[in-house]
């Protein structure tokens, strides 16, 4: 249930902290006194729009935080856990910050969630019921949520979903299938001719990488191996090689021996040098015989590349493994067109097959449909009928419709209030106040079946007065035994039912209006019925009356 609920520095509120209770929580107010305010704000903790425009001081955060009793929500822990949200086992507090930009922060236990996050708490924790939300009552999806909660269609739906998926799902490859073996049988041909030039290519996996590697290797080689044969040449293989020349040079030298001087001993530097640039031709001629690179061998590697390059850029491929999977893909796709009939046939027995488990599940659904939606009916017209329509007729129509996400079924309210009507869709059947008394009489209902620790009824009283808003008042104090109620209301008969009450009012100072709550105690709830009831807090008859309501 909602414990308490903090407001700070949103619209007219400073800050507000308030403490709900177990059982009827009335909160009454003049008009425009805030109560709206405060609804607004709890608005936000499941999942609202956040508007800078509703922070009263620009300057400061504005912060929104309730705390919930959650113990036995297994649900509730199930959903957390699943979105790593912090689960605490007795509490969940959630906390909505809006800052002066307009941007918001969301915190559950204190974990930062998103606002999806923030409505799929929200939702399990707290159902806000007003007279904007009435006009659900007239909404399909509305009514059929109604009726499955009443018949525990819960997890008989969860299973239904799994196999209706599967349905799809099947149903969907039978379908593309199908599709694709009517257009791959127009283009056989031409992806035969496609299959036939990449397996003639006959790439093995990783070939790319290593003829990659062996043609940097080799050009490598090839390169040293035509620097050595040209260093060759110019030192002792070539017509005019170095060797030969100095040779030259040292026969010249031995003609003119005589008039050199002995101290530069031209001869024998000479002889020296010759010697010295003989041993580095023998070992450089030594160096290139141990290489064995062959200019053939490497024009061989780069058409092999080129080749691969060209088939992966024919089949828009990124690497050699992605044209192997094109292969496999238009040797699957041709086998596919082979086996046409075999293949179709599998695939469309795999979708009848989960459409019937689908089928069997959806008539379970219906049929517990139907028996909930008689036993509603009934039950509704005895709960509403003493709230002001004696004439109520309730008519809960379960007819057929084509197999979807919901089941087989089309589910639709129709009521006749008047003698001798007959029941006609709630659209077009209903005033604002007969639809606010069957929301709540609906809501009386399946109340203890919503799993919700607490329901929040937005003058939901409104347009009644008199008996008829004395009987709704019971109703929900009979609905509080189950669930925590906070009702705000406007009328006199339904807040003396409240066990606290809660008065929201505003007060003046120097500088501004200020949105306040107070909880009454007995003797102001006196004073408070008796202004509800004659707009004169000392009006002694109304004083009167508001203690012989309290003491009802």
């Amino acid at each position: 249930m909602l414990e308490n609920l903090h407001i700070s520095n949103y619209a007219l509120i400073d800050k507000v902290d308030i403490q709900f209770y177990p059982g009827l929580n009335i909160i009454t107010g003049e008009t425009g006194a805030g109560k709206s305010i405060m609804l607004g704000a709890l608005s936000l903790l499941l999942g609202g729009r956040a508007d800078a425009k509703a922070i009263r001081h620009s300057n400061v955060k504005s912060v929104i935080e309730c705390t919930f009793r959650v113990e036995g929500y297994t649900a509730l822990e199930a959903y957390c856990q699943e979105n790593d949200i912090e689960w605490q086992p007795d509490i969940c507090i959630m906390r909505r910050e809006i800052s002066p930009n307009g941007r918001s922060r969301a915190f559950i236990n204190d974990t930062p969630v998103n606002l999806a996050q923030l409505q799929g708490v929200g939702m399990q924790l707290v159902d806000i019921h007003s007279q904007h939300q009435n006009q659900l009552l007239a909404q399909p999806h509305f009514q059929r949520d109604i009726i499955d909660c009443l018949a525990d269609n819960g997890e008989r739906l969860r299973q239904y979903t799994g196999l209706y998926n599967s349905f799809r799902t099947a149903m969907r490859a039978f379908k593309a299938a199908k599709a694709a073996i009517a257009r791959d049988s127009d283009n056989a041909d031409f992806m035969q001719f496609q299959l036939n030039q990449i397996d003639e290519l006959n790439i093995a996996p990783g070939e790319l990488s290593e003829l990659e590697r062996d043609r940097d290797a080799l050009a490598s080689q090839t390169d040293t191996k035509a620097n050595l044969c040209e260093a060759l040449d110019a030192l002792s293989e070539g017509r005019a090689n170095i060797l030969s020349l100095l040779t030259t040079v040292q026969d010249c030298c031995s003609e003119i021996e005589s008039s050199l001087d002995p101290d530069d001993r031209i001869p024998s530097r000479l002889a020296e040098t010759a010697t010295e640039l003989g041993d580095i031709a023998d070992t450089l001629s030594a160096i290139n015989a141990g290489i064995a690179a062959d200019s053939s061998d490497l024009d061989e590697i780069e058409s092999r590349i080129s080749g691969i390059y060209s088939m992966m850029r024919k089949h828009h491929a990124d690497t050699p493994e992605q044209l192997l999977e094109i292969a496999d893909d238009l040797r699957t796709r041709l086998a596919r067109i082979e086996d046409a009939d075999v293949v179709l046939a599998d695939l469309e027995k795999e979708a009848r097959t989960t459409r019937r488990k689908a089928m069997e599940a959806a008539k379970e659904i219906s049929m517990a449909r139907t028996k909930a939606a008689a036993e509603f009916a009934d039950r509704l017209m005895t709960t509403a009928t003493p709230l002001g329509m004696k004439n109520l007729v309730c008519d809960i129509e379960i007819t057929p419709a084509d197999m979807s996400a919901t089941g087989i079924d089309n589910v639709e309210f129709k009521f006749a209030f008047n003698k001798n009507q007959t029941p006609i869709p709630v659209s077009g059947a209903a005033s604002g106040g007969e639809i606010s008394r069957l929301m709540l009489s609906i809501k009386s209902i399946v109340g203890h079946r919503m799993m919700l620790p607490s329901i929040i009824f937005d003058e939901v009283d409104t347009g009644v007065s008199g008996d008829v808003a004395a009987r709704m008042g019971r109703m929900m104090l009979d609905t509080s035994a189950d669930i925590q109620v906070i009702a705000i209301t406007h009328l006199p008969q339904v807040a003396a039912l409240g066990q606290h009450h809660f008065k929201v009012f505003k007060e003046d100072d120097e500088d501004a209006t200020h949105t306040r709550i107070l909880e009454l105690d007995r003797d102001r709830r006196v004073d408070e019925l008796a202004l509800m009831l004659s707009g004169d807090p000392n009006n002694t008859a109304a004083r009167t009356t508001a203690i012989d309501l309290l003491s009802r």
